[in-house]
């Protein structure tokens, strides 16, 4: 039984940090087979928690993907996501999208000022390593790779995702956060809030680069 409950909380903390997931990302999460992630997840979505859409990649079978409904979210402690979402609301009916826009972009610039001060003077190699660990002090399970002239940055959980679900302004922080930490313009190329394994950032690198430069 305990062996059971485990790997349900971890399929349950899987879904809730990565948005959605096939059953082989979940059985190498939970570390047990697919034909036993395929029974805790038919129990969950019995009891209303997972829900299922079909994605098609090619030739053969649509794939299944698996997420969190509501009442999943709600199994982990979420009154601060109420709290923060109610006061959002209240804000934008009161105030007009202008004056929402430019309180999320005073929180970033205010995240990335901070970032900028800590970060300042260092090589471009020491600023990437140092975002990564102060991305993951915000909640962020982030991954850095280097490919050609460019740099690609992703967040394969998001602790802003319940809120972005509803205020998706939010998506603006970890952007910006980015953008400082390396002094280097960010494009979005994908975001876990339309689906996709990752929040995807590319910054193009100066060129030559034949590495990560100072």
């Amino acid at each position: 039984m305990g062996t059971s409950n485990s790997t349900r909380d971890i399929i349950l903390r899987t879904l809730r940090a990565r948005g959605k997931c096939s059953v082989n990302v979940l059985a190498e999460a939970s570390g047990v087979s697919p034909v036993s992630v395929r029974h805790h997840l038919a129990n969950l979505q019995a009891e209303s928690l997972v829900a299922v859409e079909f994605e098609r990649h090619g030739v053969g079978r649509p794939r299944q993907l698996f997420s969190l409904t509501e009442s999943g979210l709600d199994q982990f402690p979420s009154r601060y996501v109420r709290l923060t979402s109610r006061l959002l609301d209240e804000l934008k009916e009161s105030s007009p999208p202008e004056a929402v826009e430019a309180l999320f972009s005073g929180v970033a610039n205010s995240m990335a000022e901070n970032l900028a001060a800590k970060l300042g003077g260092l090589p471009l190699a020491e600023r990437l390593a140092r975002m990564v660990e102060l991305l993951s002090e915000e909640g962020f399970e982030a991954e850095v790779e280097q490919s050609d002239q460019r740099l690609v940055i992703r967040e394969l959980s998001c602790p802003y995702f319940r809120i972005g679900r509803k205020h998706p302004e939010v998506c603006t922080v970890d952007q910006a956060f980015i953008a400082s930490a390396l002094a280097l313009p960010v494009e979005r190329v994908s975001c876990l809030l339309h689906g996709a394994d990752s929040c995807t950032f590319e910054v193009a690198l100066e060129p030559p680069s034949g590495g990560i430069r100072s």
